[in-house]
């Protein structure tokens, strides 16, 4: 009769590790982190490189066509991003930045701010923040229109002989959010998990996209799904 008890303390024990290595981890920044595209700030230097290499859409690529890879950091206020994308062609072709966002390069940036995952397509569950060569970010509103959204991310790039080199500071919000709202970001703390995905849309100065590259591995034939899904995020942990 004491089996049982036993048998069940033992498989819950083998279930703990596979439920931990789920979660990536984040760690802090103790220092100011300045969003320059310069990264010269020691806390970037102990961060983990992630790799921006699974194909949503289109064929193939070549290392000489795109390669990307990024890092993130944490405070109280920001969720930081530095990005490496290294892509052989750059153009800004639409200049009004609603108007084909999609289709030409640009950095996409997927949070969910309680790692919720779920439908957020046309509400605020997560957010999908494009962010253009010229740092103007857009996302759908519940409107289902695409609006400016430049307040929640502060950016700036800069071309090196490595590639080009982003960064970003992100504000979090709820999904209570409502646009042109009294809003306020929240405050982030250690053991917060939140969803997150980057992606990158290739488009070699064409005005269509023709690849779109992320760094979470999304099973089944529709691998373009973050827009809509925020259950393909991968989850976050911030650590100290």
């Amino acid at each position: 009769m004491k089996i049982k008890p036993l048998l069940l303390l033992f498989s819950a024990a083998l279930t703990l590790p596979t439920l931990a290595s789920t979660y990536k981890t984040i760690r802090p920044a103790t220092n100011a982190i300045e969003v320059d595209g310069i990264a010269t700030e020691k806390e970037w230097s102990s961060a983990q490189w992630r790799p921006i290499d699974q194909i949503l859409l289109g064929y193939e690529l070549k290392p000489e066509d795109f390669s990307g890879r990024f890092k993130l950091l944490w405070d109280a206020q920001h969720l930081y991003l530095l990005a490496e994308i290294k892509d052989d062609q750059l153009s800004d072709v639409y200049p009004d930045p609603l108007e084909k966002y999609w289709d030409e390069e640009c950095v996409e940036v997927f949070v969910d701010e309680n790692a919720s995952g779920g439908i957020h397509t046309y509400n605020h569950n997560a957010f999908a923040y494009h962010v253009a060569l010229d740092n103007q970010v857009v996302d759908i509103d519940v409107d289902e229109k695409p609006k400016l959204f430049n307040d929640h991310i502060e950016s700036q790039w800069k071309n090196t002989p490595d590639g080009a080199i982003w960064e970003m500071a992100i504000k979090l919000f709820p999904d209570t959010y409502q646009y042109g709202g009294n809003n306020q970001p929240v405050e982030l703390a250690k053991n917060k998990t939140i969803g997150f995905m980057l992606a990158y849309c290739d488009a070699d100065g064409k005005g269509n996209r023709e690849h779109f590259i992320g760094s979470e591995v999304i099973e089944g034939d529709d691998k373009n799904r973050g827009y809509i899904d925020a259950s393909v995020f991968g989850k976050y942990k911030l650590v100290d």
